[in-house]
């Protein structure tokens, strides 16, 4: 008889322990052992929250080298049946030989389950009869648990669930973020229901009685922005540095609906609107995919959103000011230009109907479209088609945590009939699905890219451009580790050409994600090992630091509504001189509609305590010595550029931490 060493590493998560019996099948390329109650003293404490338990296994010859192991249990007479989370299972063989199962997972029910030994293998590597077998049963086990659905024509499809039960047990929140969340979403909404504020459809009275809404959930950027939001400079700041940094290009020409003449702007410091142009230094906002969207209508009252023109000024002191508003596409007299020297009430009103417009930008194109609907095509696709021993699957797991359940709960309590988005925002109901429909079709790989992205709109020398600054950091920091760990699997373009699960991965993305668009550059094959690396680093940073850059900061800037109006309730000034202070709060959302929005922001910037940061591997997929190498040097460089990140901002007034990466999440998990 010889002696395997069987320790199973149960995960230290809450609930994650069983009092089953748990039972292992050992299986090699000589042979496979019998099915084996893992039995100790301990009894029903056998597998305790981060246990190390061990076992010996005996079996009368050697099985050769351990291909995969089966695992299952079954409650003990009067246990309940439980779910159990193991993180791995090392197995030490006669020979000498330490074979790591990565396991990550909760494993529900009776049924068997089958776990490969964790040295990635492509599938052209995959000789051994069983690892086929075991291989093609798991992508056909998962291709019925992870299916496409159209949730709306037009746009990124998702994954099929009809409620947060029937996700897989793999892919859900863990106890501890579930009842967090709960919490944090029930107590924003007894404190708004407590203060009167969730029922009042009322206009605001005051500009500071804003302030009594969450009085007690301040950030030190969201009491900056109540200080200084109707500052010129400020405004213009939030183009660079705020929630929607990837919006602003260099303006080389100015489009023909807006025909601004040297005249009419006067620019501080410098000389005419053409000669800044001709120097670089004249930046636009163009909100032209919002034109002709039907805005909502909410507390019976119909609501605008304008499709703005802006354009700004890189001063000599280096600050970006805007000169120039436009708020409809279409010129004409009832379709004024504003300009700073004009009333103060005009400017401000004028700068409002752009932030306002700016929030469905962001929310809807920015954020929901380019982060989480992406982020859940990229996850879907990678279960159906990349089993567990791929290097590309364990490469890119951990970029997939907790995104298919948040996005189910944006569509059932953000953008569904009844969420608050629908209800609450100047874009919700039809208007999203036009905005949405609109963005999709005009997206392009290279604005996922972002140092093309930051190319192809001019934004490479603008100063004070910390989105820009630590974002290309970022991306040369993960397509390093990326070129790393791919290029020690794919030695020539032939193999990645070879690798039909890459390509049915890719396939998938164009197909369901893309909807097939070929217009928008998303390959549709990899035909080479570069062009792999580039969209795997492209996936990773939109999974991290893209959403964290339009993510993060949204109750910094929206915590004080009039900054970022979630709905305006006047039509835009078709006339100067007719607005005041009374005009404005009048234009304001109601104070339900300014609650809702704010306590929304709240929830969805809000930071679990099981966060897991970008380069933090709390499951080791990875069992090789030199992928696990370029996982140190990765977090060593992540580790240096927080620390760059972290002394610049000491000398910032407004300091910009949204791609710092201890403070950014490793996936699209809230």
């Amino acid at each position: 008889m010889v002696k395997y060493r069987v320790i199973v590493f149960n995960a230290n998560l809450a609930q994650a322990a069983t009092t089953n019996n748990v039972c292992i099948k050992l299986v090699g390329t000589d042979g496979e052992s019998k099915r084996t109650w893992l039995t100790s003293i301990k009894g029903s404490a056998t597998f305790y929250l981060g246990a190390e338990s061990k076992f010996s296994m005996y079996c009368p010859t050697s099985l050769g080298k351990l291909v995969l192991i089966e695992l299952d249990k079954k409650p003990l007479p009067m246990f309940p049946e439980d779910n159990w989370f193991p993180n791995k299972i090392q197995i030490k063989s006669p020979e000498g030989d330490l074979y790591t199962f990565p396991i990550y997972r909760w494993i529900a029910g009776c049924e068997v389950h089958l776990f490969r030994e964790g040295t990635a293998l492509r599938i052209f590597d995959d000789n051994h009869h069983l690892g086929k077998y075991g291989r093609e049963k798991e992508l056909k086990q998962r291709e019925e648990l992870y299916r496409w659905h159209v949730y709306k024509e037009g746009l990124p499809h998702c994954m099929k669930a009809d409620n947060p039960s029937s996700l897989p047990c793999e892919v859900v929140f863990s106890f501890t973020k579930a009842k967090e969340f709960i919490l944090t979403a029930s107590s924003g909404l007894a404190e708004l229901q407590l203060k009167g504020l969730s029922c009042n459809q009322k206009n605001w009275s005051d500009i500071n009685a804003i302030k009594k809404v969450f009085c007690n959930k301040k950030t030190d950027i969201s009491e900056y922005v109540q200080k200084h939001w109707r500052d010129d400079a400020f405004f213009g700041y939030q183009y660079l540095n705020g929630v929607n940094p990837s919006f602003i290009r260099r303006c080389s020409a100015l489009p023909e609906n807006f025909t601004v003449t040297d005249e009419m702007v006067f620019l501080r410091g410098a000389g005419c609107l053409s000669g800044e142009m001709q120097k670089g230094n004249i930046y636009l906002l163009d909100y032209k995919q919002l034109d002709g969207v039907t805005p909502n209508v909410i507390n019976g009252k119909k609501q605008y959103l304008t499709a703005p023109l802006v354009l700004l000024h890189k001063t000599p002191d280096d600050k970006l000011m805007p000169i120039a508003i436009q708020l409809k596409q279409t010129p004409g007299e009832n379709n004024p230009i504003f300009f700073p020297s004009d009333s103060e009430y005009d400017w401000l009103m004028a700068k409002m109907f752009v932030r306002s417009a700016d929030f469905s930008e962001h929310q809807l194109n920015v954020h929901l479209l380019r982060t989480h609907l992406l982020a859940e095509v990229f996850a879907v696709s990678l279960l159906r088609n990349v089993p567990m021993v791929h290097p590309l699957y364990k490469l890119l797991i951990p970029h997939t945590r907790y995104t298919l359940q948040i996005n189910f709960l944006a569509r059932a309590a953000l953008i569904s009939e009844t969420g608050v988005f629908t209800k609450f925002a100047a874009s919700g109901g039809e208007g999203m699905i036009t905005i949405l429909k609109r963005s999709l079709s005009s997206m392009t790989y290279s604005s996922l890219c972002i140092p093309d992205d930051i190319t192809e709109r001019g934004m490479e020398s603008v100063p004070n451009y910390y989105y820009r600054d630590d974002g290309l950091k970022l991306w040369e920091i993960i397509h390093r580790f990326v070129r790393g760990v791919l290029c020690h699997y794919y030695k020539t373009d032939a193999e990645v050409h070879q690798d039909s699960e890459l390509q049915k991965w890719i396939q998938d993305i164009f197909e369901h994600g893309f909807l097939s668009q070929s217009c928008t550059g998303i390959p549709q094959s990899f035909d080479s090992v570069d062009e792999l690396i580039k969209f795997v680093t492209m996936v990773i940073f939109t999974c991290s630091g893209q959403h964290s850059a339009v993510n993060s900061g949204q109750y910094d800037y929206g915590g004080w509504m009039p900054n970022t109006p979630i709905s305006l309730q006047r039509a835009p000034p078709t006339t100067k001189g007719t607005t005041s202070e009374a005009t404005m709060l009048q234009t304001l959302p109601d104070v339900n509609t300014t609650a809702q929005g704010m306590s929304t922001l709240w929830l969805l910037s809000k930071q679990s305590t099981d966060f897991v940061a970008l380069g933090q591997f709390p499951e080791d997929h990875f069992c090789e010595e030199i992928p696990s190498k370029l996982i140190v040097d990765f977090q060593g460089e992540l580790e240096i550029l927080s620390t760059v990140i972290k002394t610049r901002n000491k000398s910032l007034e407004v300091p910009y931490t949204y791609m710092d990466p201890t403070l950014l999440e490793n996936s699209v998990a809230i």
